[in-house]
């Protein structure tokens, strides 16, 4: 028996991969996460074999929500779900920590072959996915595009992802549960980094580098 998470944040994505896990048999869904931080929170306390992760949610994007998943040592595999196999995505779900990337528009038996395959700790791409990697060739380890080699921390991707929300400097120190001081200096950081002046600038070159992700 297969322990399952699904982290969807539409109902009717998740309970349709509820429902072919149900009527496939093997699989036992552990829990259901609506964005990231709840899938990170639920890997933590329920140690599930596989995460079946949307990239597109809120709070955490599926990509981030990896990235502390592998920070806390925890043993979960994780299949990356996208309606695109954009080559930048796929490498940095890899480099992250995913094991598998699939696209939505895949048979739905394969979303059971990849779940079986990273599972037994193999790797599954997508054949979308697995061409836009082998057509670039090898990429450094550490940097998060191709284009942009100075690496974000966990907590940056985090914050960057809350101000494409479009939260403040108060409300997300309020989900994080750390002070305003402490978002500012990250956003500082942030700006320094991406070598931006504004807000606007940020999320355009956030968007550019796909170190945020928008709901699809």
């Amino acid at each position: 028996m297969i322990r399952v998470i699904i982290a969807e944040d539409h109902n009717l994505v998740r309970e349709g991969i509820c429902a072919l896990l149900e009527r496939a048999g093997g699989y036992e869904i552990v829990a259901e996460a609506v964005d990231g931080r709840e899938a990170v929170d639920m890997t933590q306390r329920l140690k599930p074999d596989v995460v079946v992760m949307d990239i597109a949610m809120p709070r955490l994007n599926g990509i981030q929500a990896v990235e502390q998943i592998r920070a806390l040592g925890l043993s979960a595999r994780t299949v990356i779900l996208s309606m695109y196999s954009d080559e930048v995505l796929v490498r940095q779900a890899l480099q992250n920590g995913a094991k598998g990337f699939l696209l939505k528009g895949s048979f739905k038996e394969e979303l059971l072959l990849a779940i079986q395959a990273v599972n037994r700790g193999a790797t599954y791409l997508s054949p979308a996915a697995s061409e836009s990697i082998l057509s670039d060739g090898a990429f450094p380890p550490n940097a998060i595009s191709p284009h942009l080699t100075n690496p974000l921390t966990p907590r940056e991707h985090e914050i960057l992802q809350l101000i494409s929300e479009g939260l403040t400097n108060a409300e997300i120190a309020e989900s994080l549960d750390v002070s305003i001081k402490t978002v500012e200096r990250h956003r500082t950081s942030l700006m320094a980094k991406l070598d931006v002046r504004n807000v606007v600038e940020l999320i355009r070159v956030a968007l550019k580098h796909r170190l945020i992700v928008f709901d699809e």
